[in-house]
């Protein structure tokens, strides 16, 4: 019996230092293991829309460089050191991921172990309806977006999350050439965003110097602006330290457009585009502005960064030079500010809670920068395609951080165009005063924030919409039989 127990201890002995010697050999700059960490070989998926791995890593470059080696073998080493699979590969597409993270937790399917990812627009029913699981992990380091932490709290509690900084949008272009016509140095405007100098004012001032007829004809050759005027007035609300919405003190989501600097905001939208906006020419489409601003008649376009540098947007074949800075500082901000529109990703509410620690484990793990590798400039890829320097080193650089990004909270609610296109930005906004343009989108959003708050069920909420369409037609219907002739 005692020689049993001796065995028995010396394999115990054994085990206990193969343990130690494995906590030991972690390779230089690589994590500390996680002790009792272990996915008995399970798969974890990491589901977005656009990838395309497998339990093989058959999507692996066959001939990887130095840096991508070192991040296969990082990845190796996750998966030998937690026994498990790690694969992230699209479940739908950008607008189905939400339907399929619906089914799965409608169905209680836990069958596989997964993240799902949607787009920030779609993140508000997951959200609204308690279909991801609550994040328990620390996630107040930087590589967590802490924009997003923000965007995807409720009662607390943290349902999504996105590693790393904020994917640079809302900016404003300008057409160096253009500028220095008027006597306007443009590398001016990189200076004051450099210095904090780069204000509404500012960019009021040099469109009134920047607009003029060259033939004194009575018609401008020359408008200080074009460009989306969506973007535009989202630009500018966060521009001024303002919102479309956010939660107020009981913790409800609610109107926060009809606050003194969002209509100061919408009121710069309205002098801006009104009095130095580019008319549409009669029967344009609605994109009209792509093709003219590379005409090279207009000052500043209202737009996103990725129109600046991917392959086929407007700026890839721009004749002239342009740079990008942040949208200028308000009156009521005392810093550049814009929204952060980041993919969200969440654990389905299927699982126990000891698993979805796991998850979120592992997925801290697989979202550390690579060891070995300088990720500093990793973020840059294409951006440095058709634009300057400073417009990369600057403004995307300063864009990136978690002092510059706002969550913007409309997402929760829709998209831009569901929640503010008609009920504000494509009509009201024309032709009223910013108040009143609020005030009449209010019903709307009345509805729309009920339903997000747990006050009104979807369902309600389609049936009231379908109701007031009705009414709407049966109203048409009248008075168009009231204009009809006599016979």
């Amino acid at each position: 019996m005692k020689k049993i127990m001796a065995l028995v201890l010396a394999a115990m002995m054994l085990l206990g230092m193969c343990s130690f010697a494995a906590a030991d050999d972690v390779p230089e700059g690589y994590p500390a293991i996680i002790e009792g960490l272990d996915f008995g070989g399970a798969t974890v998926y990491i589901y977005d829309w656009w990838g395309n791995d497998d339990e093989n890593h058959s999507a692996r470059t066959a001939e990887p460089d130095e840096d991508t080696q070192k991040l296969y073998e990082y990845r190796d080493w996750l998966e030998a050191t937690y026994n498990v699979k790690l694969v992230e590969t699209a479940l739908s597409d950008w607008a189905g991921n939400p339907t399929e993270l619906a089914n799965m937790v409608m169905n209680g399917d836990n069958s596989k172990l997964c993240l799902v990812a949607v787009a920030a627009d779609f993140a508000g029913t997951p959200l609204a309806n308690d279909l991801y699981m609550p994040w328990t992990i620390d996630l107040s380091g930087e590589k967590w977006n802490q924009a997003t932490n923000d965007f995807m709290t409720k009662n607390g509690k943290i349902y999504g999350v996105h590693a790393g900084k904020t994917e640079p949008r809302s900016c404003i272009f300008f057409n160096k050439r253009v500028l220095k016509d008027a006597g306007i140095e443009p590398e001016s405007i990189y200076d004051a965003q450099a210095d904090g100098t780069w204000t509404w004012d500012m960019m009021l001032d040099i469109m009134s110097k920047v607009q003029r007829d060259l033939d004194n004809d009575g018609i401008n050759d020359i408008w200080g602006m074009t460009g989306s005027a969506d973007d535009l007035a989202t630009g500018l609300i966060f521009s001024n330290n303002a919102s479309f919405f956010d939660y107020d003190e009981n913790g409800k989501l609610a109107i926060t457009a009809n606050r003194q600097e969002a209509l100061d905001a919408l009121q710069m939208r309205k002098t801006m585009w009104e009095t130095y906006g580019a008319p549409q020419p009669e029967g344009s489409n609605w994109d009209w502005f792509k093709d003219y601003w590379k005409q090279g008649t207009t000052a500043f376009y209202a737009g996103q960064t990725w129109q600046g540098f991917n392959d086929g947007s407007e700026m890839a074949d721009m004749e002239d030079e342009w740079g990008c800075v942040m949208y200028p500082k308000g009156p009521n901000a005392t810093d550049y500010l814009a929204m952060a529109c980041d993919n969200v990703y969440g654990i389905p509410n299927v699982y126990d809670e000891e698993t979805s620690l796991k998850i979120q484990q592992i997925y801290d793990l697989y979202t550390n920068d690579t060891p070995g590798v300088d990720s500093e400039d990793g973020w840059i890829g294409n951006k440095y395609n058709y634009t300057d320097e400073r417009a990369v080193d600057e403004t995307y650089a300063m864009m990136r951080e978690a002092e510059h990004s706002v969550a913007n909270k409309t997402y929760l609610l829709g998209s831009t165009n569901d929640v503010l296109g008609s009920a504000l930005l494509w009509g009201p906004i024309g032709s009223m005063t910013p108040a009143e343009a609020v005030e009449s989108a209010t019903p709307v959003w009345t509805d729309m924030l009920a339903v997000f708050n747990g006050d009104m069920t979807q369902e309600e909420y389609d049936q009231k919409k379908a109701e007031e369409a009705a009414a709407a037609a049966a109203a048409a219907e009248a008075e168009a039989a009231e204009e009809a002739p006599a016979e």
